[in-house]
């Protein structure tokens, strides 16, 4: 079985979860999986290297699982963007919609550097919104962010729409299921 396979393979799909109606895809599987997750990381390192980056830019909370060894393989700095509240001394922010209300996110001000060219990874690429605050912290900042990647992406949400005209490369991609 090739390496995407076995990727789609330890993708579990738990239907109704975290409400009916919704299809959950949980990483837990490549987690457990150590040449999956080795495949999911190298594949990011090389979207890296492509777009020749200065810093890796994780979204809380499985987002940091997927960018921090990419930044640690390529030995570039590590950004971590939070929820809101979770960082001390002076952050930037940036408020976005939910599918019911709003969520804030935050990164500290001394971890960007203006004119750093930063890819933004994430576990799961849904609707896009996560992604784009993160792209409007970061730009608050002085850094340049050049793109978007993710393990999961779900285009039929349309995030490219939302994300655009950034790239954004995920290495699976479902159509709803």
């Amino acid at each position: 079985m090739s390496s995407p396979e076995l990727l789609d393979k330890a993708i579990r799909r738990i239907p109704d979860f975290p409400k009916p109606g919704v299809l959950f895809y949980d990483i837990t599987g490549v987690l457990v999986a150590p040449d999956v997750f080795r495949y999911c990381v190298d594949e990011l390192c090389a979207v890296c290297r492509r777009d020749e980056i200065d810093a890796i830019a994780g979204i809380e909370s499985r987002g940091f699982v997927f960018a921090a060894p990419v930044a640690e393989k390529l030995g570039i700095p590590l950004i971590l963007i939070r929820k809101k509240g979770k960082l001390p001394g002076k952050t930037l922010s940036c408020s976005y919609a939910l599918e019911y209300g709003t969520a804030e996110i935050e990164v500290h001000c001394d971890d960007i550097t203006c004119g750093q060219r930063v890819l933004v990874i994430d576990d799961l690429i849904a609707t896009g919104g996560t992604l784009k605050a993160a792209r409007t912290v970061l730009e608050q900042g002085g850094a340049e962010v050049i793109g978007y990647a993710g393990v999961i992406g779900l285009p039929f949400l349309q995030y490219e729409q939302v994300l655009s005209p950034l790239p954004v490369t995920t290495l699976i991609a479902y159509e709803g299921e």
